[in-house]
């Protein structure tokens, strides 16, 4: 059974719910330390929001699935929580708040 307890704490960080709504975030994947979800963009559809708890930062992987397909787009590591939505933004072009 896999503790879904970083998982919800990363969604949070992400924006919870209305981060859900505002990017149309969906197929959730929790594993012990991370969180994965699809979002409906051209430039990075799948990501992957793993916790070091070493020294309690993430990272952060975006790719591309086409298909059969899934090509790495990028690869963030020592991501502060508040660094969060921002990398997001960037790297998918969505936006996680009004």
């Amino acid at each position: 059974m896999t503790d879904k307890t970083i998982a919800k704490n990363i969604l949070s960080q992400l924006g919870g719910n209305r981060f859900l709504a505002m990017t149309g975030a969906k197929n959730l994947v929790a594993g012990d330390n991370m969180l994965m979800f699809t979002v409906p963009s051209r430039k990075s559809n799948k990501v992957a929001i793993t916790l070091n708890a070493d020294s309690d930062t993430y990272k952060m992987e975006f790719y591309l699935m086409r298909g059969t397909s899934c090509k790495p787009v990028e690869q963030y590591i020592c991501v502060y929580n508040d660094m969060l939505q921002g990398i997001f933004t960037t790297i998918t072009g969505l936006d996680t708040h009004l």
